[in-house]
C-alpha cells in the first residue's frame, strides 16, 4: 500500500441519504484509486469531521495526504473552511506532506456527466422548445453563483434547448419558485428542472418540491425533474482527476474573481479577509438523532458567515 492517503472532505448534512451517497461515491472512488488510502470526512452534521479523517489516516501511516473538496465549486467552504481545517492540522504534524486540491470546477466531464442526467430524464422531445431550468446551492460568493449561469448556458446550448434559465435553493436569487414561475412566463410547453447539485439532501429534495407545486400551479406546462449528478462514472473520473493532478503540484485553483483575493464589486470589505473556519459549533452534530441546531440558518447552504446586511434582502420583483 502506498504512504499516499486521498481525504475526500464533504460538508455533511442533516439528510442520511446525502451521507449515504457520499460515502458510496467514495467507495467508488477507493475501487478507482486502488494505490491510495482512501478517507472521509465532514465539515458538519456529520462524521468522522474533517480532524478525524486525517487523524485515521495518520494512524494508518501516511506520509502524504491529499485532501479534495467533495464541492462542485469554490465558496466559503473551499476557500476559508477546508483550507483552515487542512493547514491547522499540516501545521501540527510537519512530518506529514499535506497538500490541499481544487474543487470540482466547471470542466468538460462533468457538463457531459449533467447532459447525461438530463438525457435521462427527458427522452425523445423537442429540445428547441423546450426550456432547461439549472439550480444550484447558492451561496454569499458572487464566483460561484455566477458559475451556475455559466454551466447553465453551456448545456443549454450544447444540447440544443430553446432557451436556459438559473435558479438557487437559497441565499442567491432567484429561488426555485421565482425561477419557474418565471420561466412559465416565457411560453415553453416544457421545463426541465435539473439540480446541479453532487448529492441528494435538504436542498434538492426542496428543489424537487417546488418543481411538483409549481407543476400543480400551472398543470398546462409539463415540468421534467432531472436527476443530479450523483455518482456518474464521469464525476469518479473528475474526483480522480483533481486527486492527480494534486499529488502533481498542479491544483491551479482560479482566483481571479475571488472574492477574498481581489476586491469584487460589492464585497470589497472582504479582500483579505482572514482565513478562517466557521464550523466549530456544529462539527459532527446530529449525526445521534439530534439536531442540536441552535441557530436559525440553514446550515445545507453554503454560506460565508461573513455578511453584508443587505446581501439576504429579497428582490421586489421576486416572490417565493
Amino acid at each position: 500500500m502506498s504512504k499516499t492517503a486521498v481525504m475526500v472532505c464533504g460538508h455533511g448534512s442533516r439528510d442520511p441519504e446525502a451521507i449515504g451517497e457520499f460515502e458510496r461515491l467514495a467507495g467508488a472512488l477507493r475501487a478507482r484509486l486502488g494505490e491510495y488510502d482512501v478517507e472521509t470526512g465532514y465539515l458538519e452534521f456529520a462524521r468522522p469531521v474533517i480532524r478525524e479523517g486525517l487523524e485515521a489516516l495518520k494512524r494508518r501511516g501516511a506520509l502524504r495526504i491529499v485532501a479534495v473538496p467533495g464541492m462542485l465549486f469554490a465558496a466559503a467552504h473551499v476557500k476559508n473552511d477546508l483550507p483552515w481545517e487542512i493547514n491547522s492540522f499540516a501545521a501540527e504534524h510537519p512530518e506529514i506532506d499535506v497538500r490541499f486540491g481544487r474543487e470540482l470546477a466547471i470542466e468538460p466531464k462533468l457538463l457531459r456527466a449533467a447532459a447525461d442526467r438530463i438525457e435521462s430524464a427527458i427522452g425523445e422531445v423537442k429540445r428547441e422548445e423546450t426550456l432547461l431550468l439549472v439550480v444550484g446551492r447558492g451561496t454569499n460568493d458572487p464566483d460561484a453563483n455566477s458559475n451556475i449561469a455559466k454551466v447553465g448556458r453551456m448545456l443549454s446550448e450544447g444540447m440544443g434547448f430553446g432557451w436556459t434559465e438559473i435558479g438557487f435553493s437559497g441565499v442567491a436569487h432567484p429561488r426555485t419558485d421565482a425561477a419557474l414561475r418565471r420561466a412559465a412566463r416565457l411560453g415553453f410547453p416544457r421545463i426541465v428542472v435539473f439540480p446541479y447539485f453532487l448529492f441528494t439532501g435538504v436542498l434538492v429534495k426542496r428543489i424537487y418540491e417546488a418543481a411538483d407545486r409549481i407543476a400543480a400551479e400551472l398543470p398546462g406546462i409539463e415540468i421534467v425533474k432531472a436527476p443530479y449528478l450523483n455518482d456518474h462514472p464521469l464525476v469518479l473520473e473528475s474526483f480522480a482527476d483533481r486527486v492527480r493532478e494534486t499529488e502533481d503540484g498542479m491544483p491551479a485553483m482560479n482566483c481571479q474573481l475571488c472574492k477574498y483575493r481581489t476586491q469584487i464589486l460589492g464585497y470589497e470589505g472582504e479582500a483579505g479577509a482572514p482565513q478562517e473556519a466557521h464550523h466549530h459549533h456544529v462539527r459532527g452534530i446530529g449525526v445521534d438523532g439530534h439536531d442540536h441546531d441552535h441557530h436559525d440558518h440553514d446550515h445545507d447552504h453554503d454560506r460565508d458567515h461573513h455578511h453584508h446586511p443587505h446581501r439576504h434582502s429579497h428582490s421586489p420583483r421576486e416572490s417565493d
